[in-house]
């Protein structure tokens, strides 16, 4: 599939950054994910004149790019031939590795040239921007670096090339390998080349470790593992944060206006990362996540946001850039996230899931107490208070609030999970409790959310329509599948939201009109609604059809146009990966089975 996000991920937990198919960082912020975007061509119309916004290995007379991940890494490889048949190589890669028994994973992007056949002629353009787009830094140059200082902090860009033809954009031969280490403003140690080949070898093998310890499912593993790793790369590591997405404003639809910023942390979306994360075994990014969420617990003082910023932040005022075009121009740019200012009442239970399996697993080195469990019991007397309370609803309405099911549903799971949590630390009276008040929501849903006439249950309690998030019914415990009212409303999904093989989150009108687009997690969430019914096949040839809408290197947005086939919103969509995961895992053969 032909898409302006056919774009690469690097990253190492503290930072990240996108590659064209030529192998141009088009999009990076510094000095983590929710900062400046330094390198802003994405959200500019694209690369301007002269590479500005980019950082760019330009071949003359370019005719044809490869590009590919390194099998089970996060180190992309970029092969560029020209109309003479000359031909070179990039490696791109954040430095991750363990160094002194801690992580090294510094603000650092490595970038390695290499001449693979002939004499190809480049040109190395690097022209960051700070201030929104808006400024560009002062540059100055040393022996062998180039500094770009701004107003809040300096890049240095060390390099082995002849710095004259990278600080002038001459354009010159490739004749040997060259090494170039963009990083904060610090003397190198060593020698270019040597830091960077350490570098390459010690990241490749950390990642290659990483993946081997995956329990992955028998079929579609190197999908699977590429999601995973893009999962990981979606953490904030320092404080245990997990973005939602790695840009903003890239809109769900052409023109629509629906641009939003990603790079934030929502508490729903980090839940379905940790649990398909766990699903594989990679237990180590809710290890960090906890630490997160109970710093988030510590300062409760009643209501729950259901986003924060990855260090904490709790306001995150919403405005626009005019300084940046936007996605292929279709602005606005909107920097921050009103949904901060919310009231989503599933978040409480998108927390206590979260949290859950911490209890139970006995491979953790610190597995979760008494002492969070009481925590976490001041966030199940809020989903008390609130279930049936007026929300934003998962899909964050901004002008209008109802009592929407899935919250409501999502405050059962609070109080279930507490009782099995209680009942697990040897506390009956607590479990007893918790088993209470979820009985209790759960018969209130159970009449006020089911339509007879329509043979469904409706996103709203006492009325409403079908909704894609009334698919989880399931997979959250609160319906059985052949519970004939699940039956019934996946049935009423697929004749209301399915569209060409890909489901919508819902029909109606909303505050910026009719979606246009299908929402990809709800559509993975249907494909595991129909194997949890039996209808395997149906469900693995939907899959089969998700796998082919993929970006070339396996990577999802959040939207997709049903009938372009074109990927949309923001990339790349944790919640995507995230359906990839579990819908593989779900369908996949057993190695029993297949071995």
């Amino acid at each position: 599939m032909q898409s302006d996000l056919n774009l690469a991920v690097i990253g190492n937990c503290a930072w990240s950054g996108l590659l064209d198919r030529r192998g141009s960082l088009v999009w990076a912020c510094f000095p983590r994910a929710d900062g400046d975007p330094i390198f802003p061509a994405l959200l500019d119309g694209g690369p301007g004149r002269d590479g500005d916004g980019t950082f760019t290995i330009e071949l003359e007379d370019l005719v044809q790019s490869e590009q590919s991940y390194e099998q089970n890494t996060a180190i992309v490889t970029t092969t560029l031939r020209d109309r003479s048949g000359n031909a070179l190589q990039i490696r791109d890669f954040a430095p991750r590795f363990l160094n002194y028994d801690r992580m090294f994973r510094p603000t650092t992007m490595i970038r390695r040239v290499m001449p693979l056949q002939g004499d190809p002629r480049i040109r190395i353009i690097i022209r960051p921007r700070c201030g929104y787009g808006g400024e560009r830094p002062q540059r100055t140059r040393g022996s062998n670096h180039i500094r770009f200082v701004m107003p809040d902090f300096a890049l240095r860009l060390t390099t082995d090339a002849p710095v004259s033809y990278v600080y002038e954009g001459t354009p010159f031969v490739l004749e040997r390998e060259i090494n170039m280490i963009l990083a904060p403003d610090e003397s190198l140690t060593g020698p270019v080349g040597a830091v960077a080949r350490d570098f390459t070898e010690r990241t490749h093998d950390y990642w290659s470790e990483w993946s081997r310890t995956l329990s992955i499912p028998f079929e579609w593993q190197e999908a699977v593992i590429r999601a995973a790793i893009t999962l990981k790369l979606c953490s904030f590591e320092e404080t245990g944060a997990i973005v939602a997405a790695l840009t903003t404003s890239i809109p769900e639809a052409p023109d629509s206006g629906r641009n939003w910023d990603y790079r934030f942390c929502w508490l729903r979306d980090s839940y379905f990362v940790i649990q398909a994360l766990n699903r594989l075994g990679a237990t180590k990014t809710m290890e960090g996540y906890l630490g997160y969420i109970t710093n988030i617990v510590a300062g409760l003082d009643g209501h729950l946001q259901p986003v924060y910023g990855i260090g904490l932040e709790t306001r995150l005022t919403e405005h626009t850039e005019p300084k940046l075009a936007g996605y292929r121009g279709m602005g606005p740019v909107r920097i921050g996230n009103q949904a901060w200012e919310h009231t989503q009442n599933d978040v409480y239970g998108s927390l206590v899931l979260a949290a859950t399996q911490s209890f139970f697993d006995r491979r953790l080195l610190r597995p979760a107490g008494s002492k969070l469990f009481f925590a976490l019991e001041h966030v199940g007397a809020q989903a008390v208070q609130r279930w049936n309370q007026p929300d934003a609803g998962i899909w964050e309405h901004r002008t209008r609030a109802d009592v929407h099911t899935f919250s409501a549903v999502m405050c059962w799971a609070t109080c279930e999970r507490l009782s099995r949590i209680g009942s697990h630390l040897g506390l009956p009276d607590r479990s007893a409790h918790w088993q209470a008040e979820a009985m209790s929501i759960r018969s209130a849903i159970l009449e006020q959310a089911w339509s007879e006439r329509l043979g469904t249950f409706v996103h709203c309690l006492g009325e409403g329509e079908v909704d894609a998030s009334l698919l989880q019914l399931h997979d959250l415990g609160f319906l059985e599948a052949d519970d004939p009212r699940f039956v019934g409303t996946v049935n009423a999904v697929e004749r209301e939201l399915l569209r060409g093989g890909h489901v919508q989150r819902y029909a109606r009108e909303d505050d910026l009109g009719r979606p246009t687009t299908a929402f990809n997690i709800c559509t993975f969430w249907y494909i595991e609604a129909l194997a949890a019914l039996g209808r395997r096949e149906e469900a693995r040839e939907l899959f089969e059809n998700m796998l082919g809408c993929r970006s070339h290197l396996g990577l999802l947005s959040e939207d997709l146009d049903p009938v372009a086939g074109e990927l949309w919103g923001n990339f790349p969509q944790t919640y995507s990966m995230v359906g990839l995961i579990n819908s593989a895992m779900r369908l996949s053969k057993s190695w029993e089975d297949a071995l």
